[in-house]
């Protein structure tokens, strides 16, 4: 299989992102979301929320957010939290390609974190879906070295099978299921670990949780 264009895919996850929220009611874009203390809102508009910062605002966030990525965020998404859901929506719409720090790796940083986040959403609502699989293989692949995400810290020793998808990476005690839920787990969602299996999963467990 050939290696897809990684900003080709992140701006398809994005459209799918989008047309989810437009479905979205009042009281969908008030819930809890997976992302301790963030609404539905606030993950939607974290996903594209560094897109149309300049290079100085973007070194400026990292500043006052002490270079934590938790804090970092923060800084960012508080330039948004008067939006509205439409104007979140359009929010989103004007940014289905990624571009400034979203754009980085080619796209990976824009498909990883929006593929996470977008299931963020839709598990919290329970309304889950089939990610594509030239979509999920990549963001497997690219989670597990991410630098702001825990996936490669949460699966050493563990060797990942996906059951659904061509997938399988790592050395060690297995863990397996669904792609998406190796996904969701490693990245730190205690949500995804009912739906995995094998030795290694309570390591994985006593990780995250």
């Amino acid at each position: 299989m050939s290696k897809p264009n990684l900003m080709s895919v992140a701006e398809e996850e994005r459209a799918d992102l989008l047309a989810l929220l437009r479905e979205l009611t009042a009281a969908q874009w008030e819930a809890q979301s997976l992302c301790a203390g963030w609404r539905v809102r606030d993950v939607a508009t974290h996903v594209v929320s560094y897109d149309e910062l300049s290079r100085t605002q973007t070194v400026g966030a990292f500043a006052r957010g002490g270079l934590r990525p938790s804090k970092v965020n923060e800084v960012v998404l508080a330039r948004y939290r008067q939006l509205d859901a439409d104007q979140i929506i359009d929010l989103v719409a004007r940014n289905r390609r990624p571009r400034g720090l979203s754009a980085g790796f080619k796209g990976g940083i824009a498909l990883t974190d929006g593929t996470i986040h977008h299931q963020d959403i839709r598990r919290a609502l329970g309304q889950p879906r089939v990610i594509p699989e030239h979509r999920l293989v990549p963001v497997l692949d690219f989670s597990l070295s991410a630098p702001t995400l825990p996936s490669k810290n949460n699966s050493r020793g563990l060797r990942l099978i996906a059951t659904d998808v061509d997938w399988t990476r790592g050395e060690g005690l297995d863990v397996c299921g669904p792609g998406e839920a190796l996904l969701m787990a490693v990245a730190g969602r205690v949500d995804a670990l009912d739906e995995l299996g094998g030795e290694g999963l309570p390591t994985l467990s006593g990780r995250i949780r």
